[in-house]
């Protein structure tokens, strides 16, 4: 992987959002309250496919060379007395961060919307930001898709399945919202979606479906209607049978828990491989419900993603605001996941300063010795940073190794265990 060969400036954004580069001072990094000068092996060219913020209420801190320190930067150097803001990148899938921006949020600061916030600068006229790619798969990559070809075949199979409302539900998603995996449906290809609970039993803080009024809005509409078994079968079956490394999957940002629907999810299931052996059918879930868990491994299910944004359970129940169910309940489907011999995977959510603090990885060391998941999926956790740590009451004194030595710690604890970012194809008829 590239890297620079020195530390990028400092990026702010006037009031207006115009992006500017400071070379006075280089860019720094934050990790929960603690501001740090990113190391040169640390920072990477922005990945194709990536966006830029401005972050409204927010301070840009820079890294003076000289005093070797942070440096709050209160109004733009090029316009006296003009306000300016903070600049962070929202980096492409596949990449997970190793810093969050770096700035200091002013009184009556706006709640940032629901992404991820990585510390990004500018050296050799490019950016550069603080990440590693955690999956070289390529499926939701930029270039993968041409947007005139999307929305022909887009329109092509909706004209086709107009009778099939969870084809149409996705014809939104991939028009409307762009979602990788809805497009990749639609290109017949790879992990296609399968949503189907437009409730939930928590109450996540960072859902992207659902908020309440006057709190951080959700990036897309949740899907308001249960797919009958024919709907999700008839449309799972032409992806497994037609598409390339084929995958689909219960359980997506445009719904709710699908454990709540178990039902129909097994009734789908069972015509499903009553007819197809081939690919992967796999559950994105907060595995609450351990016997429903218990019902669709035995229909056939093949995987699960256990979401989880902490190991340790006080910090889980402040984040997911569990409707009954326990942190317990989540651990014991892992359980029976592995008794029925099937695939488990962590989506375990990182954010610099707390998925690499002490106590939280010696959590997680516990959680995978004890259930033995096959798979970590390094997700970036897309949320506000200062709210996520002062919703948990996370102490800000919390001695850290840094993302990029947790996960080398990681790799070394357990050598035989998987680290991506997707989900895999496991089904070993493939």
């Amino acid at each position: 992987m590239e890297h620079p060969d020195s530390h990028p400036a400092l990026l702010i954004a006037n009031q207006d959002g115009t992006i500017l580069d400071f070379p006075e001072l280089q860019m720094s990094g934050m990790s929960n309250d603690e501001y740090l000068q990113p190391a040169l092996e640390d920072l990477i060219p922005l990945p194709e496919g990536s966006e830029l913020f401005a972050l409204p209420g927010r301070l840009p801190i820079g890294w003076d060379p000289t005093t070797n320190e942070p440096v709050l930067v209160n109004e733009n150097p090029y316009k006296d007395g003009e306000s300016i803001q903070a600049v962070a990148a929202f980096m492409a899938p596949a990449h997970t961060a190793v810093l969050t921006s770096s700035y200091q949020e002013q009184t009556n600061a706006p709640l940032l919307p629901l992404f991820a916030y990585t510390a990004v600068g500018w050296h050799d006229d490019r950016f550069w930001v603080t990440g590693f790619r955690s999956d070289n798969d390529i499926r939701q990559d930029t270039n993968q898709y041409d947007s005139s070809n999307v929305e022909r075949l887009t329109k092509k199979k909706l004209n086709q399945y107009k009778h099939n409302r969870l084809i149409q539900h996705l014809g939104k998603c991939c028009l409307t919202y762009g979602c990788p995996a809805a497009r990749n449906y639609f290109l017949d290809r790879w992990e296609a979606p399968l949503p189907s609970s437009p409730s939930c039993n928590a109450q996540c803080l960072g859902c992207i479906s659902l908020q309440p009024s006057g709190c951080c809005p959700s990036t897309q509409d949740r899907i308001s209607f249960v797919p009958t078994p024919k709907e999700i079968s008839e449309m799972a079956i032409a992806h497994l049978n037609s598409a390339e490394n084929p995958i689909v999957s219960f359980g997506q940002g445009c719904e709710g828990e699908p454990l709540l629907q178990a039902d129909t999810l097994a009734k789908a299931i069972t015509l499903i491989r009553n007819t197809t052996d081939k690919g992967t059918i796999n559950l994105n879930s907060n595995s609450s419900l351990p016997k429903s868990v218990e019902k669709l491994a035995k229909s056939g299910l093949d995987s699960i993603r256990v979401s989880l944004n902490s190991a340790q359970k006080r910090y889980y129940s402040k984040y997911y605001r569990p409707k009954n169910y326990r942190f317990e309940d989540v651990l014991r489907s892992i359980d029976i996941m592995k008794e029925q011999n099937r695939f488990v995977s962590l989506n375990y959510f990182v954010l610099p300063g707390f998925s690499d603090s002490e106590d939280e990885f010696h959590a997680l060391c516990t959680l995978i010795r004890n259930h033995k998941p096959d798979f970590v999926q390094l997700r970036n956790l897309n949320i506000d940073p200062t709210w996520y740590f002062k919703s948990l009451a996370f102490p800000g004194n919390s001695s850290t190794f840094g993302i990029r030595k947790w996960y080398n710690m990681l790799k070394t604890e357990f050598p035989s265990l998987k680290f991506g970012y997707f989900n895999p194809q496991v089904n070993s008829s493939q």
